[in-house]
C-alpha cells in the first residue's frame, strides 16, 4: 500500500528516477560511438560522390514515419535524390521484408531506419541482386542477424553506445549528424531533432538521460518551428508551445492513423510538406484517418468488453475480421477497463488468429506469452505490449496456458505501478504543481505521479463533452474541495458516493485564471 506523501518525500522519489542527473545537449555521445556508424558513412558519402541510387526503407509507426521523414528531409537539404518506402502494414507487413525486395530493384545502396535487424531473408534477397544493406535498427538482436554492408543498433554487445533505449528515428538523427560531418555541410541538426523528439515520445522511449534532453530541446524547437507540418499542427490545436502531452496524446495518434487505417505514406507527406497550404490539406487528410480510427475502435471495444470473460487472469478475445490497425489500442483500453493484461486478436479470412496485447500493472506480459511460443506462429514485443498470430486449432490450449501460467508466476501485481502515495486534498496547492514541474517532460520511464486520496465524498459528477461521455466532479474531503476530471467513462456517481480516488494534479490555464484540476484515472466506491 502506498504510504503518505510529503513535499519532500515526493521530491526524494522522483529525482531517484534520474540516477544519471539532469543531462543537457552536451552530453550527448558522439556518432562515432555507435558500432558501424564510421562504415556506414562512408559507404553513404561513396554512394552519393558516385551518383548510386539509394532507397531508404521505414516503418509505419510514429518512430518509422519521423525516421523517413528525417532522412528524406536530409537529402532533399543536400539536394541528393533519394526514393523512400514506407511498407503497407496490410499488403507488405512490417518493414524490410521479401515483398519490398521487388520494388527496390535497381538500387545500389538501401538504408533501413527504424527496422532491419530481424530481416535476415530480405538481406540475402539484396545481396543477390547487388544491394548494397545498411540497417540502422533499435530493437532486440535475434537470434540470427541479417547479412548486412553495416548494422548500426545500440543493443549489439560490440556498440559502445552508452544508452541501451533510444528510437530509430535518433539512431537516423545521429546517422545525419554523422553524413553533416563527413559531407562538411552546413546544416540545424535543431531542425531535425525536432522531429526526433515527437518520435521518442510516441515511441515511449524512457524520458530519462539523453532522452530527456533530446525532448527538451525539441519541444523547444517545435514550439518556434517555421517547418509548415508543425505550423500548420500548432493552427490546428491553437497552441503557441507544445508539451510531451500534446505529442503523446494527441499528434502521436494522429500520424499513427494513417499506418494504422490506409498507408503512412501520408503522415511522412504532412511531414515533409513544403509551404502551410499545403501542409493544412495533408492535416486534415490524418484528422480524417484519425476520426475513422476513432470510430471503428469504439466498435470494436465495446464488442471486446462484451466478449471478455471478466473472471480469466488474463483476458482474451477473438472477433471476426476486426481492423488490424487498432486491435493493439483495443486491447489497452480494455486491459485499463477491467484492470488485467489483455489480447485482442483478429480473425482473417484464412482462418489465421492475427492481433495485440497490452499488459496492466506489473505484469510481464511478455515473458508470460513467451511460455506458449510452440502454439503460435509469430510473436514479438516487450514487457508491456506483444504482437502475435497463431491458428485457429492453438486457440483454446494457448488461453489456458496462459492462465496456468499466470496463476503460478509470482509478484503479479494490479495495482497502478504509477502510483506514488496517498495524498492529502490539504497537499494539494500550487507548491505540489511546481514541484512537478521540475521533473517534466513526463512519459515512459518517468511517469506522471499518480496519487490517491481516500474517503473522499463526491459532491457533483456531471456529464460533458459532445457525447456525454466524460465527466466533471467536485469532490471533498475533511471540508477541503476539489475539481476533477475523467475523460471516457460510462459510470454513474450518484451526489454523496464515499470513495477512494486515484488522479494525477493539473494547471488548468483558462481567460486568464489558474486553477487545480484533478485528471481522475480510478475512482473505487466504498460501501
Amino acid at each position: 500500500m502506498p504510504e503518505p506523501l510529503t513535499l519532500n518525500k515526493l521530491s526524494s522519489l522522483l529525482q531517484a528516477r534520474f540516477k544519471e542527473g539532469f543531462l543537457t545537449l552536451n552530453d550527448l555521445p558522439k556518432p562515432y560511438t555507435f558500432k558501424d556508424m564510421k562504415k556506414a558513412t562512408e559507404r553513404i558519402v561513396a554512394a552519393i560522390q558516385n551518383r548510386e541510387k539509394i532507397t531508404v526503407i521505414g516503418d509505419y509507426d510514429v518512430d518509422g514515419v519521423t525516421a523517413t521523414t528525417l532522412m528524406r528531409l536530409f537529402f532533399e537539404e543536400i539536394a541528393y535524390p533519394v526514393e523512400w518506402i514506407i511498407p503497407n502494414r496490410f499488403r507488405d507487413g512490417y518493414g524490410l521484408s521479401a515483398n519490398i525486395i521487388p520494388r527496390i530493384d535497381g538500387t545500389d545502396l538501401a538504408i533501413t531506419v527504424d527496422n532491419g535487424i530481424s530481416a535476415v531473408h530480405a538481406a540475402k534477397l539484396c545481396k543477390e541482386r547487388g544491394i548494397d544493406l545498411i540497417i540502422t535498427d533499435h530493437h532486440l538482436l535475434p537470434p540470427e542477424l541479417p547479412e548486412a554492408y553495416a548494422i548500426i543498433d545500440q543493443k549489439q554487445p560490440e556498440c559502445t553506445f552508452p544508452y541501451d533505449e533510444v528510437c530509430g528515428a535518433q539512431i537516423a538523427w545521429y546517422l545525419i549528424a554523422s553524413l553533416k560531418n563527413a559531407l562538411g555541410v552546413s546544416i540545424d541538426m535543431k531542425f531535425y531533432m525536432e522531429l526526433a523528439a515527437i518520435a521518442i515520445i510516441a515511441d515511449m522511449m524512457p524520458l530519462r538521460h539523453i532522452n530527456r534532453a533530446m525532448v527538451i530541446g525539441g519541444l523547444q524547437s517545435l514550439s518556434k518551428s517555421e517547418r509548415p507540418a508543425i505550423r500548420a499542427y500548432r493552427e490546428h490545436v491553437q497552441k503557441e508551445v507544445l508539451s510531451a502531452e500534446d505529442i503523446g496524446f494527441f499528434l502521436g495518434p494522429l500520424l499513427n492513423s494513417a499506418g494504422r487505417m490506409e498507408d503512412a505514406s501520408h503522415a511522412v507527406s504532412f511531414l515533409a510538406a513544403s509551404n502551410i497550404y499545403d501542409a493544412r490539406v495533408r492535416l486534415q487528410r490524418l484528422i480524417d484517418f484519425n476520426e475513422v480510427r476513432k470510430s471503428t475502435e469504439s466498435e470494436i471495444t465495446k464488442a471486446a468488453l462484451k466478449a471478455a470473460d471478466k473472471e480469466a487472469s488474463v483476458i482474451v478475445v477473438t472477433g471476426d475480421t476486426w481492423h488490424e490497425g487498432v486491435v493493439g489500442i483495443v486491447a489497452a483500453r480494455v486491459a485499463r477497463e477491467l484492470k488485467k493484461p489483455c489480447i485482442v486478436l483478429s480473425r482473417s479470412e484464412e482462418g489465421l488468429l492475427k492481433g495485440s496485447g497490452r499488459s496492466f500493472g506489473s505484469c510481464d506480459l511478455f515473458a508470460l506469452v513467451e511460455k506458449t511460443r510452440p502454439m503460435l506462429a509469430k510473436f514479438g514485443g516487450h514487457a508491456a505490449a506483444v504482437g502475435l498470430s497463431l491458428e485457429e486449432k492453438n486457440l483454446q490450449p494457448f488461453i489456458e496456458a496462459l492462465q496456468e501460467h499466470y496463476e503460478k508466476s509470482d509478484g503479479q501485481n494490479l495495482e497502478d505501478p504509477d502510483i506514488v502515495g496517498i495524498l492529502h486534498f490539504r497537499d494539494i496547492t500550487f507548491n505540489l504543481t511546481t514541484l512537478l514541474k521540475k521533473f517534466e517532460p513526463y512519459g515512459q520511464g518517468n511517469p506522471t505521479p499518480k496519487f490517491i486520496t481516500h474517503n473522499v465524498q463526491i459532491l457533483q459528477a456531471n456529464k460533458m463533452g459532445k457525447e456525454g461521455n466524460h465527466l466533471r466532479f467536485l469532490f471533498e474531503q475533511e471540508g477541503i474541495t476539489h475539481q476533477g476530471v475523467q475523460f471516457k467513462t460510462e459510470a454513474v456517481y450518484l451526489p454523496g458516493t464515499k470513495a477512494d480516488i486515484v488522479y494525477t494534479v493539473s494547471e488548468n490555464h483558462f481567460r486568464g485564471n489558474t486553477t487545480l484540476q484533478l485528471m481522475v484515472e480510478d475512482i473505487r466506491q466504498r460501501s
